[in-house]
């Protein structure tokens, strides 16, 4: 086996999540979302360039001499798929890999709320799967659009830079976009993604005000789209999505948002008490109090109206950390150090709600 592959297979066999090789130094390994030292050989400066030849593609050769950081799937051959990073530090290569899993894990297995697969399956709109990189974004949309495919027929496009998860048509048709390798770039797929007749339309990251503006135009003519954005939490993706318009397009489009969104999820990867990690999952729905709020600029209210709304499956990060630490699945510390308002949830441990949400509500 080549060098890479034994780095690969023995980062696969630790259960690894991610891989990072930097020259001259041992490749390390991340795993239950702590970085570790993999127990391996320095790779050598001299060595890195080599590596990288080994495992890029044909379509990116020309591009790796023009531009300083490379996105491309890999698979290694009885080991496994990964979503590769390649870029340039001081003058010389590093990589970082991420361990894609054959088997699409089921919204269950991922110990996501249920409220998820009956968001999938809305007939259309616009559903945002948000939160930080190494947050498992990809894998959720990727249950997400598998229990799609189990039960509707539909034709699903993907748009992915690159693709992670392979899917099999079930009851659905699947067909899956690389950018670089089946298309020239998101916007040259996304203006013709349309036309393609889908039903549902995935895209990997929005990126830009053209990737939103596609994605809301194709909510309006009856598709369903789901899509990746980094923002810290569910109740700030209106302000994230306004960011990238100018100021005199904004109203319309938080009215758009406002009638097609169908909702968002925002997660962050918890370590859990008996070892791997657990995604303490916040998840807004559109009701009519969250349409409402947003039609009308209320934006600030938004965590308020998730707090008070479990019963449409609506939770903030607190409500998803002060169950799983009551359930013993997190520890109160880690509860805490991952929680966005700390002094709030320790209060709550401690039995005293003050019901914020319902107050401002009014």
């Amino acid at each position: 086996m080549t060098v890479i592959g034994n780095i690969l297979k023995k980062a696969v066999d630790l259960k690894a999540s991610d891989i990072h090789i930097k020259p001259d130094k041992p490749p390390f390994f991340r795993i239950n979302g702590r970085l570790v030292e993999s127990g391996l050989p320095v790779v050598e400066d001299y060595n890195i360039r080599s590596l990288v030849d080994e495992i890029l593609p044909p379509h990116l050769k020309k591009a790796e001499e023009q531009v300083k950081e490379l996105d491309f799937a890999y698979y290694e051959q009885d080991v496994g798929r990964f979503r590769v990073n390649v870029f340039i530090a001081r003058n010389l290569p590093a990589l970082s890999f991420r361990h894609v899993k054959e088997r699409i894990p089921t919204v269950a297995e991922l110990h996501l709320p249920p409220v998820i697969e009956k968001m999938a399956l809305a007939d259309s709109g616009l559903i945002l799967v948000c939160g930080a990189t190494s947050m498992g974004k990809s894998t959720t949309m990727a249950a997400m659009i598998d229990s799609i495919n189990k039960t509707q027929c539909c034709r699903v496009i993907t748009i992915e830079d690159p693709i992670e998860y392979i899917f099999e048509d079930d009851k659905s048709m699947i067909t899956q976009r690389e950018v670089g390798l089946d298309t020239n770039s998101f916007h040259a797929a996304l203006k013709h993604v349309v036309r393609e007749d889908p039903d549902v339309i995935v895209i990997g990251e929005m990126r830009d005000h053209i990737s939103f503006s596609v994605a809301l135009a194709a909510a309006e003519t009856g598709h369903l789209v789901l899509t990746t954005l980094h923002v810290s939490s569910a109740a700030y993706i209106v302000h994230r999505i306004l960011d990238f318009f100018p100021q005199d397009e904004r109203d319309q489009v938080r009215n758009t948002l406002a009638n097609y969104l169908v909702g968002a999820v925002c997660q962050r990867l918890v370590p859990a008490s008996k070892g791997g990690i657990w995604p303490a999952v916040e998840v807004m729905m559109n009701t009519p109090t969250v349409r409402k709020l947003i039609m009308e600029n209320q934006l600030e209210t938004l965590p308020a109206a998730m707090e008070t709304g479990e019963e449409d499956g609506m939770q903030t990060f607190n409500q998803a950390l002060y169950q799983m630490i009551k359930k013993g699945i997190i520890t109160e510390e880690d509860g805490l150090s991952h929680s966005p308002r700390p002094e709030s949830l320790k209060m709550n441990l401690q039995g005293i709600f003050l019901d914020e949400g319902r107050r401002i509500l009014g």
